[in-house]
């Protein structure tokens, strides 16, 4: 009986797992990216802007 070699099944093997990891890698950070940190920025962006907009209109400026 002889026994089949594995190095084909083997670089299949991890070319698949790359493959799978680096996919869900990308999906994963893009999820964090769009779906956290972009809303996370704007809100504290339209924080410090209103901010700045009370301190302009208590010191009588404008844009």
């Amino acid at each position: 009986m002889a026994v089949k070699p594995i190095t084909g099944m083997l670089r299949r093997g991890i070319v698949l797992d790359l493959t799978v990891a680096l996919g869900l890698g990308t999906t994963a950070g893009y999820a964090w990216w769009y779906g956290y940190h972009v809303p996370a920025v704007r809100h504290r962006d339209a924080f410090y802007q209103k901010i700045e907009d009370e301190r302009a209109a208590a010191l009588g400026q404008s844009k």
